[in-house]
């Protein structure tokens, strides 16, 4: 694995060195779990505002509105 240098603050490595009470065997199994968390969480809210904008753009355009409304008229349920 690749190892990386980085600066923490004090309450931030005191809370890191409680990792084996929070169920991972090193601080490195944490911080990557960390890491993994912040990944899906930015991922997450980047999907969240491409569906507010699109839910915008649908709502502001009566054309679209209609030709949706049309395209699914024949769809199956």
């Amino acid at each position: 694995m690749i190892q990386a240098k980085f600066s923490l603050e004090e309450s931030q490595l005191r809370f890191l060195e409680q990792c084996k009470v929070y169920g991972f065997k090193d601080k490195s199994q944490a911080v990557r779990a960390a890491l993994e968390h912040l990944r899906q969480d930015l991922e997450q809210r980047q999907l969240q505002e491409s569906a507010r904008l699109y839910a915008q753009l649908y709502d502001d355009d009566q054309e679209l509105r209609e030709l949706t409304a049309s395209a699914i008229q024949d769809w199956p349920t």
